[in-house]
């Protein structure tokens, strides 16, 4: 079984993240994860290596010149996927027949030592940046690289060689923020962590693409705390990304490994902080309204996958609640998006896809369940009610279901079931397989303007919620149940579809009241889920039944309120004017 990054505890979630895209079609730069205009004097002649490279990188104008001896910026885009892996098992998978097969001769071998820097108030770290400088033999490097944006594999990075492993901040000021030179001119940069890493780097040429893998084994410090790092890292140097996953596939059949797109930046930061991975919530899309419905079911779908990827470092850890979460969040997602993929035809490959989604999120939600029961209902209900004693011996067994809950979670995200489903879906994508599998037939809908797909799915969505919740105030549990159903599916469309009506006050007013809906439902039908937990947690003695009992009542005595409140969301959503009804 692979090991995470550290040992699970309890710890409050992260803050999301934003992924700044560009809003036109006219050509641009990625400096430091912000997009800005590329004027044509401007405009570097260095050839792109890797197919459909998603940035272009140079050196902005008027900066000053490096210091001696530093030379001239290289722009570089990354393209790359980890594979955690065993240390005892590094070896076999060097000797993969993937590799052996491939690989254009025995590789070579590294001791890379590495520091990274940061202000004191981790000024570049709040931003999506990093610096460090990496010694290889007498070389040292100095590396700004960017969070990823809105793909998973694909990250800025601009290197420049530097006198000694000490940092020169006038090099890297071309590639940050404007906003953000001040303070670095301000504040001094410190040591944060180092990275000492042994690496055997071998190059594969496959039809597909030529990929460099690094066997990376070594260990990350930040002052008396330190991280084993045992990793195969996929890096693309041309042709196109399908090949990382295909390499990748193979060797996940040569034993267990974990994707990961989790850079040693940030694990090193949370080692130094002392603090668990961070759970992000997804970023918003945004969809030019004259996209093609192929381009964006790859936007749609990168998105989703995104979000996936950067929730399981979070939820494989286990002391940030929040990763259990937006983990189950990223899977609901991405099945709506397969389930939105099926209104263009039918795809063979949708039904596969779907059901391992489905699969995974099923042995997340206990953990998630208890979670909520132990940090939000029982704290606030045993606060509300002091005199009632068994609060705490109910928490007990609670907790006990709870970790049983977080074993089953552990367990499936360790299975190779998942590895694979991971780096098959992403294939899938890169490839833009849907194409492959949608009948000859359908075709062409796929080059249609995704805007009228949009009209036509949400329209027929929203007129299931509308039909289904008739005569509202009179539903049934399981009514209004069926109710959250089609809404919680109507919201995820809303989502994916509404930036292509984003011009419009419409479109925003219409999201806000959807999500007001959904909150509501959604706290409804939480109350049967904890009436659910309650009855299957068995008090073992007559305080902790007690406890029981009233958290029973409480809820019973809340569910008339929001009841009300439900019907007030109800009415508002009902009332708001759809932001495609002047398409028709």
């Amino acid at each position: 079984m692979l090991k995470s990054d550290a040992t699970p505890a309890r710890k409050n979630p992260g803050a999301p993240d934003q992924n700044p895209v560009s809003k036109d079609n006219k050509r641009t730069q990625a400096v430091a994860g912000f997009l800005r205009q590329i004027e044509p004097a401007e405009r570097s002649a260095e050839p792109a290596d890797v197919e459909s490279a998603v940035i272009e990188q140079a050196p902005l104008q008027g900066t000053a010149p490096a210091s001696e001896p530093s030379t001239t910026a290289r722009p570089i885009g990354e393209v790359e996927l980890k594979l955690l892996v065993d240390a005892d098992r590094m070896a076999h998978f060097g000797a993969a027949p993937v590799v052996a097969a491939n690989a254009r001769n025995k590789g070579s071998r590294k001791h890379l030592k590495s520091v990274y820097y940061d202000t004191p108030e981790r000024t570049l770290r709040r931003a999506g940046l990093s610096l460090r400088v990496r010694q290889s033999g007498t070389r040292f490097v100095q590396t700004v690289k960017t969070d990823a944006a809105d793909d998973p594999l694909r990250r800025g990075e601009w290197e420049a060689s530097v006198a000694s492993l000490a940092p020169d901040p006038a090099l890297a000021m071309p590639f940050i923020p404007e906003k953000l030179r001040e303070q670095l001119e301000t504040q001094p940069l410190e040591a944060v962590f180092t990275a000492d890493i042994h690496r055997h780097t071998r190059i594969v040429d496959l039809p597909s693409g030529t990929v460099e893998i690094a066997f990376d084994q070594g260990e990350l410090t930040a002052g008396d705390r330190s991280l084993p790092v045992s990793e195969i890292e996929l890096e693309l140097k041309s042709g196109s990304a399908s090949a990382i996953y295909e390499i990748a596939l193979r060797l996940a059949e040569h034993g267990a490994v974990k994707p990961s797109i989790r850079s040693k930046s940030a694990r090193g930061f949370d080692l130094a902080a002392d603090k668990a991975p961070s759970a992000r919530r997804p970023g918003k899309l945004r969809l030019d309204p004259s996209v093609t419905l192929d381009e964006a079911f790859a936007i749609i779908l990168r998105s989703c996958f995104l979000h996936l990827l950067q929730s399981l470092p979070a939820a494989e850890d286990g002391r940030n609640p929040e990763g259990v979460h937006q983990l189950r969040v990223s899977l609901r997602r991405l099945r709506s998006a397969l389930d939105l993929m099926r209104s263009a035809g039918a795809l063979s490959n949708l039904d596969a896809l779907r059901s391992e989604a489905r699969w995974l999120a099923q042995d997340l939600s206990a953990a998630r369940d208890w979670d909520v029961f132990q940090l939000d209902t029982l704290p606030a209900i045993a606060k509300a009610c002091p005199s009632v004693a068994g609060f705490d011996a109910l928490g007990r067994v609670a907790a006990q279901r709870q970790s049983e809950a977080y074993r089953k979670a552990h367990l499936a995200l360790d299975d190779r079931r998942c590895a694979v489903f991971l780096i098959s879906l992403g294939g899938w994508i890169e490839t833009r397989g849907w194409r492959n599998d949608v009948a000859a037939e359908d075709l062409g809908r796929l080059a249609e303007p995704a805007v009228n797909f949009a009209q036509r799915v949400l329209s027929a969505q929203h007129a299931k919620v509308l039909k289904r919740g008739r005569r509202f105030k009179s539903l049934t549990v399981d009514e209004v149940h069926r109710v959250r159903l089609a809404t919680k599916r109507l919201r995820y469309l809303g989502e994916f579809l509404l930036p292509l009506f984003a011009d419009r006050k419409s479109a925003r007013k219409f999201a806000r009241r959807l999500a007001g809906l959904q909150e509501e439902l959604g706290a409804f039908n939480d109350m049967a889920v904890m009436a659910s937990l309650l009855d299957g947690l068995g008090a073992e003695d007559r305080d902790s039944a007690i406890a029981a009992a009233a958290i029973a009542g409480w809820q019973a005595r809340a569910s008339i309120g929001v009841q009300q409140t439900l019907q007030d969301s109800w009415r508002d959503f009902t009332a708001a004017r759809v932001p495609w009804s002047s398409l028709n």
